[in-house]
């Protein structure tokens, strides 16, 4: 068992972060923005809670959950898309940029929801999908129905194929869910046409952002959605934007997956001219007060190349991959050094994330023998679900313990495994079908929530509804409920209560503070100030704490001043 006294901060590790320099003279002047510490809380709509019995989730669902989310203790909530669309992908095809999807509401609704929810210190991020629309669009109509070379074509990336008539694509560039990121349009009089690009499914025709319509198109769906009181954008497949004039082909060195966090020099991925696209977001949302944030879904080669997506004049922070993606070991250290380090220059603050509807469940995860990330994994792979919630709970206090901003996936502060038993005719993720049927997708971590009862739809639906959940919840799920953590002080959902309650009441949690303490190998060890610690046991033996310090929350339960491995505790320093 190992034991340690006098901790110390190690040499040349990080001590915290700067401020920018647009930053400082708010600083100066005693103003932080919110979102620099904020704990936001994604909502994926479909999926969080169905208010009028048709099995499918809406925003008057997540009124009347705001109660819950505000005693939860997060300051503010992440959208997933809102708008119309023909649900190819989950709402990631947008028909309309400036309206509510009629199965989650109307854009009422959606104001009133905004207004409830400052009501209550909640502040609202939507998703914006603008790397292209669904094909319903009314841009992408027009566009087929004009000709080669037209206005309403170059709004898109429309190209005539290769070959001496065509047939082929006009370059080697993949999509994301498999095979080629090209498709042949049929003419009027039924004859091939050119070829459009996405990046994504077919359904979801990339946009042209080196054209101007486009870009001020954009300016104004911004200015629409802050007007109406949106606090923040998460900016969906930033690295996408920007395509390489002329179309080259794609050197992908023999490997056809889409491995968009390896790619330096892409074609069609994280191309120097994108940022200029954002200097152009970050002046619109300079023009609004209340701190108005962009967040940027950017997956590219390294915490270096992210960190330029986060200069001043740019997005104000961006998700942190290489945290979520690395296994839950002692590795972990380095990426938050590499994290913290790369980030000081630019002045951004972190934005720690582990969990999303685009990933394997947490509890999942890390009951696996291989805990890294994977997006549509075999169902086949065992889990220890046991070892998977111990993890999380520990993982969940050394994320909100870290300086910067963190993102919690709904049903996480739960432990709801990935819901890995779904029929193959249920599933609705592209990717299924456009892997031939041998990657599952996404379906098994955006199965509906389990708010109580014993038996599915755990309140996810109102008592007497006949419609079912869009995807079925396994019944295995009865004690993971909302209704039977909230009695149980040591729940999961309880451990994130109180970690959530302690980082608003402490000061240290909203400061850059930040310094390693001097620790046996394999514990993670940092204070934020003088005033809290977090220590996580990744060594494979139990420790014995410090004796001068005091617990404030544990992920388990302990017996005495032992912290067992894959556990975590903050700690405050004992009163003399």
């Amino acid at each position: 068992m190992h034991e340690w006294g006098e901790s110390l901060m190690e040499p040349g590790e990080s001590s915290g972060l700067n401020v920018s320099v647009a930053d400082e003279a708010a600083v100066a002047a005693g103003h932080r923005a919110w979102w620099r510490d904020a704990v936001v809380y994604e909502v994926f709509p479909r999926s969080f809670l169905d208010s009028d019995g048709d099995g499918e989730g809406d925003l008057n669902g997540v009124r009347a959950k705001l109660p819950y989310l505000e005693d939860l203790g997060v300051d503010a909530i992440w959208i997933a898309p809102w708008f119309p669309s023909p649900m190819a992908d989950a709402g990631y095809d947008v028909s309309d940029y400036r309206d509510i999807d009629p199965r989650y509401g109307t854009l009422e609704d959606a104001i009133a929801l905004m207004a409830e929810a400052h009501d209550r210190g909640i502040r609202v991020i939507i998703d914006m999908v603008a790397n292209h629309t669904s094909q319903e669009h009314p841009w992408f109509q027009a566009a087929l129905a004009a000709p080669a070379g037209s206005p309403e074509r170059e709004r898109y990336l429309f190209l005539d194929g290769r070959g001496p008539d065509g047939s082929e694509p006009p370059n080697n560039w993949i999509s994301a869910f498999g095979g080629s990121a090209w498709e042949r349009t049929t003419n009027p009089d039924g004859t091939p046409g050119q070829w459009f690009m996405h990046l994504f499914a077919p359904e979801q025709p990339d946009l042209n952002w080196s054209d101007e319509q486009v870009r001020n198109d954009f300016d104004e769906i911004l200015r629409f959605w802050f007007d109406r009181g949106v606090d923040g954008i998460r900016v969906d497949a930033a690295p996408g934007f920007y395509k390489t004039p002329g179309f080259p082909d794609a050197d992908y060195g023999g490997d056809l997956r889409f491995l968009s966090g390896e790619w330096v020099g892409n074609p069609h991925w994280d191309v120097d001219a994108v940022h200029d696209i954002f200097k152009r977001w970050r002046r619109v949302a300079d023009e609004y007060e209340g701190d108005r944030v962009l967040v940027a879904e950017a997956v590219v080669a390294g915490s270096e190349r992210l960190a330029r997506y986060l200069a001043p004049d740019e997005i104000h922070t961006a998700f942190n991959f290489e945290f979520l993606k690395v296994p839950w070991d002692a590795g972990l250290r380095q990426v938050i050094n590499e994290t913290l380090e790369v980030l000081a220059p630019v002045g951004a603050p972190a934005t720690w994330v582990l969990g999303s509807h685009d990933e394997l469940r947490l509890a999942t995860r890390y009951g696996r023998e291989d805990s890294s990330s994977a997006v549509g994994a075999s169902a086949d792979i065992p889990s220890d679900l046991e070892l998977g919630t111990r993890r999380l709970r520990a993982a969940a206090l050394l994320m909100l313990a870290l300086p910067g901003e963190a993102f919690i996936y709904q049903g996480d502060e739960l432990a709801v495994p990935s819901a890995d038993d779904i029929p193959d005719d249920k599933l609705q993720d592209p990717i299924w079908e456009r892997s031939g049927r041998t990657v599952r997708g996404r379906d098994a971590c955006r199965v509906p929530l389990p708010w109580s009862g014993q038996v599915p739809p755990f309140g996810f639906s109102p008592d007497g509804a006949t419609a079912e959940p869009w995807l079925p919840q396994p019944a295995a799920w009865a004690d993971l409920t909302v209704e039977a953590q909230a009695s149980d002080p040591d729940s999961t959902l309880n451990v994130h209560r109180r970690a959530l309650r302690l980082r608003h009441e402490i000061r240290a949690f909203r400061t850059d503070d930040f310094a390693w303490r001097e620790s046996p190998e394999g514990v993670l060890d940092f204070g934020r100030g003088p005033e809290v610690r977090c220590v996580v046991n990744l060594s494979g033996e139990p420790i014995t704490l410090d004796p001068d310090w005091e617990v404030l929350v544990s992920s388990i339960s302990l017996d005495g001043d032992v912290l067992p491995h894959d556990a975590a505790v903050w700690l405050a320093p004992r009163a003399s």
